[in-house]
């Protein structure tokens, strides 16, 4: 039994071979990471296994086709786009003592980041989402073990790295974390005026928004993750999203802000500031009611080498001129404005919303508005959905800031 035993070992390492190591920023030193505060990041990081068939499935039996490990994890997908736009994030999560907690610990540190608020623990497994997807990239179905994110990012943890948040311009959670973890990250974070962006995950996780959306600056869900957050905290079921078939994009758009706009203005009444809603192909809404700074001490936010080329793209698209910076915004009334999604030759979906996420903290971190901000994001979805890896290996502030990426 031990030799069948141990081959099926040696297959599983030959599958968790390294993919490129990430490129570590060259514009920044450890010194001055660890001298000046960064955004912190907290949540799960994941080793997905994506199954994509050359045929379509059959149920009951096996298909030909590529099955691939890939670094994975919402919270640890937008940890490493940001790194790769050159904001140097703090990452807080938990992985196991086995090969996937390993290979994903070797990736992170070949980038040079920070293990430090990453929690290695004996004899649990390490987080792990089998993935299947159709011909053209979309999910058919997945299966999530990320037990050890419930059981280990405890509030005493987090509680190990109070002065990171405390002094972070912004903090990120994704919802795979335990509610009274939620709890504690956001309180320590008011407590100090640090802006807090909520990242639903799925559907049911969604739903933990509830006991926290009066500390919740900015959440980024989809059309259903929008609905359940929204039906969360207005019980019984009040909200509901019904996807149809539209002749055209101005059409969908337009069905879409019929649809979705109840559900978006009772959260903004909840007290969350800034609505991200992706779209999918027909883009993303940007909904807020008042004034907001998203980054804390925005006035101290430092241009680099990314935010200062990417502003100069910008110029072209968003004269200074135009009425839709919110972070001047002065008036109480509720702005909702649409960016388009650009054009792309879909690989895969999985990831796509995670690198808009990142890309828009990371011009946020860089001194950009929302509105730019978010347009950065779009800009690197698109790059997303045209790579097989979560996050594109040649993603960087020079492919973004150029045309492939921006309006074309």
């Amino acid at each position: 039994m031990a030799e069948p035993a141990n081959r099926r070992m040696e297959a599983v390492r030959r599958h968790l071979l390294l993919p490129p190591p990430l490129r570590p920023n060259p514009l920044s030193s450890h010194a001055s990471v660890e001298e000046e505060p960064r955004p912190v990041i907290i949540g799960g990081m994941v080793l997905d296994i994506h199954a994509k068939p050359s045929v379509p499935p059959h149920p009951g039996t096996t298909v030909p086709g590529m099955v691939k490990y890939v670094s994975g994890g919402v919270a640890r997908n937008i940890a490493e786009c940001m790194s790769k736009l050159g904001t140097q994030p703090f990452m807080i999560s938990v992985v196991g003592n086995d090969m996937a907690g390993d290979f994903l610990l070797k990736y992170w540190r070949s980038a040079g980041l920070c293990t430090e608020g990453i929690l290695q623990v004996h004899d649990v497994a390490t987080p792990v989402v089998s993935n299947v997807f159709d011909g053209s990239g979309e999910l058919i179905a997945g299966v999530a073990s990320v037990g050890a994110v419930e059981s280990f990012l405890t509030p005493s943890w987090l509680y190990r790295f109070r002065h990171h948040i405390s002094n972070a311009p912004l903090i990120m959670l994704d919802a795979n974390l335990p509610p009274e973890s939620l709890e504690a990250a956001c309180i320590m974070a008011y407590e100090s005026g640090v802006p807090v962006l909520f990242e639903p995950v799925s559907v049911v996780k969604s739903r933990r928004i509830a006991p926290i959306a009066e500390y919740i600056t900015c959440t980024s869900p989809n059309e259903i993750e929008l609905v359940a957050m929204a039906n969360s905290l207005s019980p019984p079921v009040k909200y509901n999203y019904h996807k149809m078939e539209c002749k055209d994009k101005a059409e969908a758009v337009e069905y879409l802000f019929e649809m979705l706009s109840p559900a978006m203005f009772f959260l903004l009444e909840k007290g969350i500031k800034l609505l991200v809603v992706t779209l999918g192909s027909n883009g993303v809404f940007i909904v807020c009611k008042e004034h907001i700074d998203f980054v804390k001490d925005q006035r101290k936010c430092k241009q680099t080498p990314f935010s200062r080329q990417l502003l100069e793209k910008l110029d072209g698209c968003f004269p200074s001129n135009n009425p839709i910076n919110l972070c001047r915004e002065t008036s109480s009334r509720t702005c909702v404005f649409h960016l388009p999604a650009i054009s792309a030759s879909v690989i895969s979906l999985t990831g796509a919303g995670d690198c808009l996420v990142g890309g828009v903290l990371s011009a946020l971190c860089g001194g950009l508005d929302i509105i730019q901000s978010v347009a950065i994001g779009v800009a690197i979805a698109k790059a997303s959905v045209e790579s097989h890896a979560n996050i594109p290996d040649h993603i960087s502030a020079a492919t973004v800031s150029g045309t492939d990426y921006l309006f074309t």
